[in-house]
């Protein structure tokens, strides 16, 4: 029962916490590209609605592709891990521990000894992988569908000084504050689920400064 429990679970979070937060992040850099580029592109007469609806119409597109982007990803590395496990299976002693090693986590397959290497082979020969299997999968489509989502309604904060200032270059700023504050919230919290490392929380702020900057200096 517990077992079914967890398989339910893991079947209803079709991406973890790290995924989802990286998506989000990834669409409020976008959004600071696009909404720095269509300023400088608009100039002085720019309206802040153009703005607004360029950033809208960017990061839907965007999200499109980033969930076409993680099907295939996803289809090529589980390709290639089966692959890599039929090699295994097939391989001479000597080439399959290598093998296994490389395939292995990085440090884990160092950290094996040789027996050990030739156990997991073992195991992995007396149960031969099920043919044919999917390279996709239903939960697969769902979490596609949670990426484009995600880098979707990461726009929605920071296009919503557009709505609320009619001035462009406040909206501009208002709309980059917001942003980089929501960077640096993402950063802290991807640092504590990644066992406090301390560097993202000041790394994704910065990347975002660094494109507020650059916009800036173009005249956006």
């Amino acid at each position: 029962m517990a077992e079914q429990t967890t398989a339910a679970a893991r079947s209803r979070q079709v991406l973890d916490p790290i995924d989802r937060l990286s998506e989000i992040g990834f669409g409020l850099l976008m959004a600071l590209t696009f909404t720095g580029t269509m300023s400088v592109t608009l100039g002085e007469g720019g309206q802040v609605r153009d703005v607004l609806l360029a950033a809208l119409g960017c990061n839907l597109a965007w999200g499109i592709v980033d969930a076409m982007v993680y099907v295939l990803a996803t289809y090529t590395e589980r390709g290639r891990n089966r692959a890599t496990g039929d090699a295994i299976r097939a391989a001479a002693p000597a080439e399959a521990r290598a093998l296994l090693r490389e395939a292995l986590p990085e440090g884990a397959g160092e950290a094996l000894t040789e027996a050990e290497l030739d156990q997991m082979i073992s195991m992995m020969r007396a149960h031969p992988r099920k043919s044919p299997q999917r390279e996709l999968t239903g939960e697969d489509l769902r979490a596609a569908l949670s990426v484009f989502t995600l880098v979707t309604l990461a726009t929605l904060p920071p296009t919503l000084p557009f709505l609320l200032f009619d001035h462009l270059p406040l909206a501009m700023r208002v709309s980059n504050a917001v942003a980089l504050v929501m960077l640096a919230l993402i950063g802290w919290r991807l640092d504590r689920l990644m066992g406090r490392v301390r560097h993202l929380v000041w790394m994704v702020p910065v990347l975002g400064t660094i494109l507020v900057i650059v916009t800036i200096a173009l005249g956006g």
